[in-house]
């Protein structure tokens, strides 16, 4: 086995936006990692207690480990007492933040709730327009004085378990100029913690952006729905392209 499949098989692999039973069910066997609620307003948003029944289908299932996938819930800008008073309806593993949340609310989400807190951020133009053809990006200084792209991570170090990127607006199914990768792993391997890549992945370009990039895990949601509605059949592809099986 080369270099590229043995990463292919580490990259971990999450599903976001379920939103029925029966697609949880026939997920059982497959290596999936973590799989997402969206409670952001959303096409695919769902209610605290429809979750908690889903939740209740994803700890049935397991993977090829012997285990269950963690459950992660998607929130843009919600408060501590929000956040925990939904937590008592549906448990989840992971709260994945994609809005303008602090540091020091990641932190108290992370202590007071005892759940994994993933910051999400907006891969922006100007990081983007900050690219050389080498990959790398800009000085990290926005035009206010405040950090922009990669150096964003270094406030979130103790305050959170991971870091995803996406697309600026989320949800959008659109890519970003994935030569950012780079500079945000090294800057989420500096303060510990996996980097998760999402925005416009599928199963036909998902294999290309492990090869050349390496990120620790890979979030996918439009890109394994048919007429939005999650596809049984695209998600079991995707999920052979990263992980080999």
């Amino acid at each position: 086995m080369n270099g590229e499949e043995n990463q292919a098989r580490r990259t971990r692999v999450k599903i976001c936006g379920l939103r029925d039973a029966a697609t949880i069910r026939l997920m059982n066997g497959l290596p999936v990692d973590e799989i997402g609620f969206v409670f952001a307003s959303s096409r695919r948003q769902v209610a605290p207690e429809l979750a908690a029944e889903l939740i209740d289908e994803v700890r049935q299932l397991r993977t090829p480990a012997g285990k269950a996938p963690r459950t992660a819930g998607v929130f843009v800008n919600a408060d501590l007492m929000t956040l925990r008073d939904l937590l008592a309806i549906a448990p989840l593993d992971i709260v994945q933040l994609h809005g303008g949340e602090s540091p020091e609310l990641c932190a108290a989400i992370k202590t007071e709730l005892g759940v994994e807190v993933w910051k999400t951020l907006s891969v922006t133009e100007d990081d983007q327009a900050g690219n050389s053809p080498s990959g790398e990006v800009g000085n990290g200084e926005a035009a206010d004085g405040q950090s922009s792209g990669p150096d964003r991570l270094a406030a979130y170090r103790g305050a959170v378990d991971a870091i995803l990127i996406d697309t600026a607006g989320g949800g959008t199914g659109r890519s970003f100029a994935w030569q950012v990768i780079d500079r945000y792993r090294e800057a989420a391997r500096g303060i510990g913690v996996p980097l998760y890549v999402a925005g416009g992945l599928n199963p036909d370009n998902v294999a290309g952006l492990l090869e050349r990039y390496s990120p620790d895990g890979v979030d996918v949601s439009s890109g394994v729905e048919t007429d939005g509605m999650k596809d049984i059949e695209k998600i079991r592809l995707f999920v052979e392209r990263v992980k080999g099986v």
